[in-house]
């Protein structure tokens, strides 16, 4: 039918949400545009229920929790702190010592730059147990051969739930 379009926005908790726009009563294509993208904007955000949950356990990697990482950053000389958030974020707070190193941007000459003995350690971190961010950087450094791989997957949430010290730049 020509009186109206169909735009279906499929959210991953599988709700199919459908938004009739009819152009009948539309006489311009810009207003239609922007009825059409101010809809999707609103209809296409996910609640924090609606978002992944990073997994369990990684092959290879010991899972710690904040105190644990903050025996590891006190008492590990050469321990380095990858925070795998985007950068925007780890402006307004990270771990103090930690290097900003994005997952999906993260090169193997990258993490070498930083860490290039393969078995020293190395704790990765992001936005908590709702964020793939480190779990994907952690699987990327074991492909290239990383061998002492330390997970913080409470990660931002679970340091600043507690209170603990954060840096800002």
């Amino acid at each position: 039918n020509d009186q109206f379009g169909i735009v279906r926005i499929t959210c991953s908790n599988q709700i199919l949400v459908v938004i009739q726009v009819f152009y009948r009563f539309f006489i311009y294509p810009d207003i239609k545009l922007s009825l059409i993208s101010i809809l999707l904007l609103f209809s296409s955000g996910l609640s924090a229920e609606d978002k992944p949950h990073a997994p369990e356990n990684i092959e290879g990697a010991t899972i710690v929790s904040a105190e644990e990482a903050i025996d590891l950053i006190l008492n590990t000389p050469d321990l380095i702190v990858i925070d795998a958030r985007k950068k925007t974020e780890f402006v307004k707070g990270h771990i103090e010592g930690a290097i900003n190193m994005l997952n999906t941007k993260m090169q193997r000459d990258d993490l070498e730059k930083v860490a290039a003995d393969k078995s020293g350690p190395i704790l990765f971190y992001c936005n908590g147990t709702r964020c793939m961010r480190s779990a994907d950087a952690i699987k990327k450094a074991k492909k290239w051969g990383y061998t002492n791989l330390i997970w913080f997957r409470g990660g931002w949430k679970e340091w600043t739930d507690k209170r603990l010290p954060v840096v800002t730049d």
